[in-house]
């Protein structure tokens, strides 16, 4: 035979991909760490005393560089990035299509005696302007409207990617709207910084002059060999696949997970990491995650902005790499149906530029106070703004993942641990008002005094929780693995401003109206959050049934899909949130839900599209191929024998036929039906309605003419099967 499936398939002995691309690993890979990094070291080395002050300031204190030292600075990157046989320099930025985007210039420049010289000013450095017709907007620009700005972001370090020198941006509109994930980012992150400088000089320590938020990511992700995804119209065109039976050995046995790397990933691990390591991205962790063919990557943590940016770069150099090795990765959240598909945990905390970790507990009363400080605050910013959190992880590939047996459900709680959840209960008993001197000692010695002992044994996760503390930090684990993590971080990152901000006013008032000792203020209104947002803490599994119903009772949201989702996402009190702290303007963030509306929508209609041309155009026509062989095979059975024993001897022939019928009518009649409800969700204007439509109408509508192609594909002769099977693509070596 000489389907598109074989044809692939006969590729795979041919070639030994994992002595061919075998990657020699260098002896100590601390030695290449940050060579393609404008870094700090290199900077030193680059740039003058006055330059590099001032782009140090700019990094740690947000203060402007002057003109003429972005002069000194663009020459000095140029140098460097030139020695390096670069030639290109581009403003590379994070637009809302979800990937990054860089447009390349050149430093050759021709000069008016007909001669050339490499020329990088501090004006190109600062500002690119790309066309910004085709990006994203949610209707912030008219159409004839093109013109973008990028600017320059010194607070992540500028890099190379092969002759091309890379300066992470920025990019807003003309009319100066953000158009990115890294502008309301860094916006979001100036203000927990303010908030939280402000908690910890009032009442802990008066040294701290900045808090940084940092992040460290897991990212999950498949491989697939290139020649059966190029047979997979599905894989390539949506990152999934729409159909497909399940092979008889999944993940049941969990042997895939934590075991032995295949010699072939092994060799894509290590190219990935050398390249990683040279870009300064500090990855430290792989290994096999539990589907098979599915693996993971984790960094060290970073300060956010720079480990965002890290992301983004991971996920398009891993791309890259991957095709060297003959794979195609997938970052969809789930690509096979049957087996888990993958996150990108956010691991979340807050330090002081003293060297403080605010969400890990101390060795004294005075620090675990401070602990419970940001630990308590953190719970009650997520019990405040849970809706807000769910909407920032929506999207059309998430939703298969979310809420099945390898995800945390869309449901928004807290796992904090059986320990920290009594300290609370003790808390909660705190009498409103003064202490009695026995009551401060019992309360710092007994309960505040004693965390970190108990926190020993705290350290577990919750893997069915979408938020967990996992002992110095929170775990945001309900984010895709296709997302970018900014936007769960701008999330993030706003409420505990803002939730920071409420907490100081009403300490204070307590202090200045109630004579009430620091302490004692700090304590009663952590005992308030604490009965007021106890419904978001669940310690159970999450992935049953019965916790949805009892979230359900605690009048908890569970909004399984994104419209519904998103629909929250506009109530008032967080746009309002959202102007107070100045991360977006009510434009900015109404274009970002529109978007983000339309990005649904328009993934919907090309799954529905592709299923609908794949039925048609593959499955039907390898049905009624193999139905053909058996009608052919009975007419001859009705030659050879007579009637009566006929029917006996063409029994199952004639079952089969009867199936393949039935089944095959299931697909007409579905695409038929999913190709019209698709008309009318594309006739609809408003991006609501028209995601709801989509989702409750159309995408409903792909499981019935899955069920019947996946029953039509264990009855045809393999031979005939035109499309790449799971059992092909998961357990390929």
């Amino acid at each position: 035979m000489s389907t598109l499936r074989f044809n692939a398939l006969k590729t795979l002995p041919f070639r030994d991909y994992r002595r061919e691309n075998a990657v020699q690993v260098p002896e100590k890979l601390s030695d290449l760490f940050g060579e393609n990094v404008f870094n700090e070291n290199t900077m030193r080395a680059y740039l003058t005393r006055e330059a590099f002050s001032a782009i140090q300031s700019a990094m740690k204190y947000g203060e402007k560089i002057p003109r003429h030292t972005a002069d000194q600075i663009a020459a000095a990157m140029k140098d460097w990035a030139m020695s390096k046989g670069v030639t290109h320099y581009t403003h590379w930025f994070q637009p809302l299509t979800g990937t990054t985007a860089e447009k390349h210039d050149s430093f050759f420049t021709p000069t008016e005696d007909g001669r050339a010289i490499e020329r990088f000013s501090g004006n190109m450095l600062i500002q690119q302007e790309p066309d910004a017709s085709s990006f994203p907007n949610g209707g912030i620009r008219n159409t004839f409207e093109a013109r973008g700005y990028t600017a320059w972001d010194p607070t992540s370090p500028a890099f190379i990617m092969g002759t091309t020198l890379c300066i992470p941006s920025i990019f807003i509109s003309y009319t100066g709207e953000a158009l990115d994930y890294k502008t309301p980012l860094l916006r979001a992150l100036n203000a927990v910084d303010a908030a939280a400088t402000e908690v910890c000089r009032s009442y802990f320590d008066k040294n701290v002059n900045k808090v940084i938020a940092t992040l460290g990511w897991e990212q999950e992700y498949f491989l697939v060999d290139t020649a059966l995804y190029q047979a997979r119209p599905d894989l390539v065109i949506t990152g999934k696949t729409l159909l497909g039976h399940a092979p008889a050995k999944g993940q049941q046995l969990e042997d895939h997970y934590f075991g032995s790397i295949p010699t072939r990933v092994m060799n894509f691990m290590k190219e990935l990491e050398i390249k990683c390591i040279k870009l300064g991205i500090p990855v430290t962790t792989r290994h096999n995650e539990v589907a098979p063919n599915q693996y993971e990557l984790a960094p060290m943590f970073e300060e956010a902005n720079i480990a965002v940016d890290h992301n983004s770069l991971l996920m398009d150099v891993m791309a890259r790499i991957a095709h060297r090795h003959h794979f195609h990765i997938l970052f969809h959240e789930k690509p096979f149906a049957g087996v888990n598909g993958s996150g990108k945990h956010n691991n979340w905390s807050l330090s002081t530029d003293t060297g403080e970790n605010l969400l890990s507990p101390g060795r004294n009363p005075k620090k675990n106070l401070r602990f419970l400080t940001f630990f308590i605050n953190t719970l009650k910013a997520v019990h405040d703004y849970a809706d807000l959190m769910r909407a920032s992880i929506a999207s059309a590939s998430n939703d298969y993942r979310l809420g099945a047996n390898e995800a945390p459900p869309a449901i928004i709680s807290a796992f904090i641990g059986s320990h920290l959840y009594s300290v609370l209960d003790e808390l909660e008993k705190v009498n409103d008002g003064k202490l009695s001197p026995e009551e401060k000692t019992q309360l710092k010695l007994n309960v505040v005094g004693k965390i970190p002992e108990i926190l020993l044994d705290n350290t577990d996760r919750n893997r069915t929780s979408p938020f967990a503390f996992t002992g110095n930090k929170f775990e945001f684990r309900a984010v895709g693995s296709s997302a970018n993590c900014a936007g769960p971080m701008i999330v993030l990152n706003s409420i505990m401003a803002k939730q920071l901000q409420e907490f100081k006013k009403e300490v204070d008032r307590l202090i200045f109206t109630k004579d009430l000792k620091k302490d004692e203020a700090i304590f009663n209104v952590l005992r308030d959050y604490i009965k007021q947002m106890k419904k978001i803490l669940f310690e159970g599994d999450g992935y049953s049934s019965e916790w949805e119903q009892e979230a359900g009772a605690r009048g908890l949201n569970n909004k399984k899909n994104t419209p519904d989702a998103l629909k929250l996402e506009l109530d008032e009190k967080f746009i309002n949130l959202y102007e107070e702290l100045g991360i977006y303007t009510r434009k900015e963030f109404e274009a970002r839900n529109e978007i983000k509306l339309e990005n649904y929508s328009m993934e919907v209609d090309i799954e529905a599209r592709v299923l609908s041309d794949i039925a048609r155009n593959h499955i039907i026509p390898a049905a009624l191929n193999y139905q053909t062989r058996l009608v052919d095979n009975v007419k001859g059975l009705k030659e050879i024998f007579p009637e009566g024993e006929f029917q006996e001897v063409a029994k199952e022939q004639l079952d089969l036929i009867r199936k393949l019928s039935a089944n095959v009518h299931q697909i007409k009649v579905g695409v038929d039906e999913l190709l019209a409800a698709r008309a009318e969700a594309l006739a609809i204007a408003d991006p609501q309605e028209k995601a709801d439509f989509f989702c409750n109408n159309v995408r409903t509508r792909f499981g019935k003419i899955r069920d019947a192609a996946d029953a039509v594909e264990m009855m045809v002769d393999d031979e005939l099967w035109p499309m790449v099977k799971y059992r092909e693509m998961l357990f390929t070596r």
